[in-house]
């Protein structure tokens, strides 16, 4: 049994998404943002302690953490969207799991937050965008020719790196890293995909 936690509008809909892409079975907690606040209701706090979504119940373990999350189901459920473990396509689908969330998500937060302070604001926001623009593009350039940042056809690195690969084009970035626009194209125009905006309720 699988039940995914999902909060409106965050980074839970990648997970949403590689759910319909396994074709698994499952349900889901809906949660919903503050409207004045933007913040996640007090009601995750009662799944796990830092009131976080994404999560998901699986057959009654909690696992949190998005990369930690879509690796337990690719090789759970979809293997094959997981590079075999001695090859280099492994090395490089690891590093890109872990820059998703641990390098490409720290000016995104920054400019997220420092945007709503304002003119308080303007010093830091050379660096800020100078940090967006260096992470992007090298999102751009790890792109394989055939529009998939580790294998040649949907893998997990796909699902987790759609979120700042978005973010990029919310910014505005499409004319700039145009192989990444191609991508957040290709993906949004999978089947489960469209299902999965459908069933979040973003």
């Amino acid at each position: 049994m699988i039940l995914l936690h999902h909060l409106n509008r965050s980074r839970s809909h990648r997970i949403l998404w590689l759910l319909e892409e396994l074709e698994q079975s499952y349900d889901v907690s809906y949660y919903t943002r503050d409207k004045k606040t933007n913040l996640a209701p007090p009601e995750l706090l009662t799944v796990h302690p830092l009131g976080k979504s994404p999560m998901v119940e699986l057959n009654g373990r909690l696992i949190t953490e998005s990369a930690a999350i879509i690796e337990v189901l690719c090789n759970r459920f979809a293997p094959q969207m997981i590079p075999d473990r001695d090859s280099d396509d492994y090395i490089s689908h690891l590093e890109l799991m872990h820059f998703a969330e641990g390098s490409a998500m720290t000016p995104i937060l920054l400019n997220l937050y420092v945007s709503r302070l304002g003119d308080a604001g303007k010093p830091l926001h050379p660096r800020i965008t100078s940090e967006l623009k260096n992470h992007f593009a090298y999102m751009d350039r790890v792109l394989r020719p055939s529009g998939h940042f580790v294998l040649d056809d949907l893998s997990a690195a796909d699902i987790m790196l759609s979120f700042p690969a978005e973010i990029a084009m919310r910014l505005g970035y499409q004319e700039q890293f145009g192989n990444l626009a191609q991508f957040v194209e290709m993906i949004q125009a999978r089947p489960a995909y469209q299902r999965a905006v459908e069933k979040g309720n973003d």
